[in-house]
């Protein structure tokens, strides 16, 4: 079950022009069942250990990789975990889950529904994307013994759908522009509502930063945000430089957030040794960071506590973009019609009452801007009931 709390529901908001997933469906997945989650700009999964926060963030992860063309095994290495508690099989042995999405902008509300078979064989069997009551593609599993399945989409034509096989290992609607000639209103109608929906689930980054990887020296390389934050200070290298304005604010964030005084927040190249890069007293390729104190004193991360940390990896994280996260990005719409999608897991974690409210805070600033979403997950919300434009979802045990 979900609760809404009162005092944060976001404001209904006017249709977006960058496509945005306003709701996640769990109709079977995990501990979940008939369950539907609103989510607005900056949502909060609420409850305690085992209330499904997580498994949650999960599915919408899994969505996300789903549209942007990844195979089913590598999006659930593990299915059969996500099969619901007590998942009777049928008499031909097979279980599985069905999770889904809607997806608001230009087109309208645009559902997506998938049915996905865990054991004995792991395959997409069903598959269903609607907008305005309209039945816009779908699939079903006919035939057991070939790993495909029939799909029916829109036409408006001559015929009023048009049928193919599509593979069962994939989802079928970011294939549409492939299959679909576009040449019919409903045909333009059903690439649309899919193009929404794809850009919607693209650009996620999942987080959950890592204190104990953060604290090392790394080397330098792309300068993307890794999952787990543990190449913080190789990003740092990169964004100092590349942006002053986002540099300030991420600078006043960690001020905030960390003890002590806070003057600059920098990555220093490391002295080399022997048998390293440069030779003795040279340089040996790895970045650490550091906080400037002031006065001459600068503290290596390394001497920071766990909250300090995962404070400031997420404030990083919410005052950058794909640009700097490494995240598959809808690559043929402009940057401006997208919005970065952040998961981050355990949220609160390692937070004290300071760090959590500043960071929601800047969380509700950023998200504010339309440029940026957030999906987290606490173990209690309560602190965050007074900030506007959050979306607080309780979950029960």
């Amino acid at each position: 079950m979900t609760a809404l709390s009162p005092g944060s529901r976001a404001q209904p908001e006017a249709r977006p022009d960058r496509p945005s997933v306003v709701e996640l469906r769990l109709t079977a997945f995990a501990a979940h069942r008939r369950a539907g989650f609103p989510l607005g700009p900056l949502s909060l999964f609420a409850g305690p250990s085992g209330s499904g926060k997580s498994s949650a963030l999960r599915a919408y992860e899994a969505l996300a990789r789903l549209g942007g063309g990844a195979e089913l095994d590598e999006v659930f290495p593990d299915p059969v975990a996500c099969v619901p508690e007590r998942a009777r099989p049928d008499a031909q042995r097979r279980r599985g889950f069905r999770i889904g999405c809607t997806a608001d902008g230009p087109e309208g509300p645009v559902r997506l529904d998938v049915a996905v078979q865990a054991e004995p064989e792991l395959r997409i069997v069903g598959e269903r994307l609607t907008a305005g009551g309209l039945t816009l593609l779908e699939t079903a599993l006919r035939d057991p013994g070939r790993r495909s399945v029939q799909a029916a989409w829109h036409t408006a034509g001559s015929s009023p759908v048009t049928r193919e096989p599509l593979p069962d290992d994939r989802l079928g609607t970011p294939l549409l522009p492939l299959r679909v000639a576009g040449k019919t209103d409903g045909q333009r109608q059903v690439l649309a509502a899919a193009e929404q929906m794809v850009v919607a689930l693209r650009s996620v980054f999942a987080c959950d930063p890592m204190p104990r990887s953060m604290r090392r020296a790394v080397p330098l390389g792309a300068g993307r945000l890794l999952r787990g934050c543990g190449n913080l200070a190789e990003v740092l290298w990169r964004t100092r430089s590349e942006c002053g304005r986002r540099h300030g604010l991420l600078v006043d964030a960690v001020r905030a957030g960390c003890a002590g005084p806070v003057r600059d927040l920098l990555a220093e190249r490391q002295p080399g040794g022997i048998g390293r890069i440069g030779g003795v007293g040279g340089i040996d390729g790895t970045v650490q960071a550091l906080l400037d104190r002031g006065d001459g004193l600068r503290t290596p991360l390394g001497r920071l506590g766990d909250g300090e940390l995962r404070y400031l990896a997420l404030s990083l994280v919410l005052l950058t973009g794909p640009g700097v996260l490494e995240v598959d990005t809808a690559g043929e719409v402009p940057a401006a019609l997208q919005t970065l999608t952040v998961l981050a897991d355990g949220f609160d974690r390692d937070l004290d009452v300071r760090q959590r409210e500043g960071l929601v805070r800047l969380a509700a600033r950023m998200c504010e801007r339309g440029h940026i979403r957030l999906v987290g997950a606490v173990s209690d919300a309560s602190w965050a009931a007074g900030v506007g434009g959050v979306t607080v979802v309780d979950l029960e045990p």
